[in-house]
């Protein structure tokens, strides 16, 4: 199967059988409606387009607003993506998929943009020891010596330093659906994904 796009609610807790809790993150996802099925015959690879939210009707282009008629959806989405077909997958445009396509149990892969930090030092970075802490120690939290010597006397590629820290896409693999609400089309996820809360994530099985 493609997938889901959702949005991030927040995390809670719910708890099993056995009474223990379970740190869940809730996502809103779907319904998304099919808007574009592309084939290895006309696109180059086997792929569905799917959407996710309303916008509103004048802050939508003409483009987007033709794209989503094309399909039968009546408002153009708020958010477009693709998802890879597997074989026999088969879908129709206009469709709506749902929660339904998802089973508690089932692990899934969750894809989004992780918090942006800022520019970040080695140790929040990369959890770098530092150095020692006592006696006013002037330089506790600094990366200490880069350069590898005279030979090759440069710092090399890939060298852990400070920089900008998250911004930037992550999945998260083999998360378990823990509770499938079909009548608020939630979504609990086992333990945290990317994103801030109201960002955009992409579920895959």
């Amino acid at each position: 199967m493609a997938g889901l796009i959702g949005k991030k609610i927040g995390m809670t807790r719910i708890f099993n059988e056995d009474g223990a809790a379970v740190s869940v993150t809730v996502v809103e996802a779907g319904p998304c409606p099919v808007l574009q099925i592309k084939s290895a015959e006309t696109d180059g690879y086997a792929a569905v387009q799917l959407g996710f939210g309303a916008q509103k009707d004048k802050r939508a282009s003409k483009a987007e607003k033709g794209h989503a008629a094309k399909a039968g959806v009546e408002v153009a989405p708020r958010i477009v993506r693709e998802f890879k077909l597997s074989e026999g997958d088969e879908y129709e445009l206009g469709q709506a998929i749902t929660v339904e396509v998802f089973e508690i149990g089932d692990s899934v892969k969750v894809t989004g943009t992780s918090k942006g930090k800022g520019f970040q030092g080695v140790v929040k970075r990369y959890g770098f020891a530092g150095r020692p802490a006592s006696h006013g120690h002037p330089m506790s939290r600094v990366p200490g010596s880069i350069g590898p010597g005279t030979d090759p006397s440069r710092v090399i590629k890939g060298k852990k330093l400070p920089g900008r820290m998250g911004g930037a896409r992550v999945s998260l693999p083999n998360a378990k659906v823990v509770r499938v609400d079909l009548e608020r089309n939630l979504l609990f996820i086992k333990g945290g994904v990317p994103g801030s809360r109201n960002s955009y994530v992409m579920i895959q099985k």
